[in-house]
């Protein structure tokens, strides 16, 4: 890992209507519209999309970190992440993200470490920790047959 402070970059341009195009140096260009609820078609991303797609892969990614450096063996992490946009003070925010997550693991696995890892990489998510909104984290931990053994 590289040392601190990181620089991202990213940007968006848009005419008077339509799709907005999101881009950042050296990936593919996104086009984005409002959410539904908002007026914007069915089926795009949206900025409220990408947030709460963001919290997911980011939960999924410190939880990699955090398995590999406890030398925890998994076989597969699916997080469902939803967020709950409200007014608040007279502005619209989001107050709360709540996170499904449903980890696989070898049948011999220790899963009481299983779920406190999981709660460790919700604690240590950069993107919910750069977030005011409450963090909700349910967990699931579903064994399987160590697919080396079959």
């Amino acid at each position: 890992m590289q040392e601190y402070p990181h620089i991202y970059k990213a940007g968006a341009s848009a005419g008077t209507e339509g799709e907005v195009k999101v881009t950042s140096p050296n990936l593919d260009a996104l086009q984005t519209t409002s959410p539904p609820e908002f007026g914007g078609p069915e089926g795009t991303w949206s900025p409220e999309t990408l947030l709460v797609a963001s919290v997911a892969d980011c939960f999924i990614l410190t939880f990699r970190a955090v398995a590999r450096a406890s030398r925890f063996e998994w076989h597969g992490l699916e997080c469902a992440a939803e967020g709950k946009l409200e007014k608040v003070d007279r502005l619209s925010r989001f107050t709360e993200f709540r996170l499904r997550a449903k980890l696989r693991v070898p049948a011999d696995a220790n899963t009481e470490k299983a779920e406190r890892l999981l709660h460790k990489a919700e604690a240590g998510c950069l993107i919910t920790n750069s977030l005011k909104a409450d963090i909700h984290l349910d967990v699931v931990i579903e064994t399987v047959p160590d697919r080396r053994a079959a």
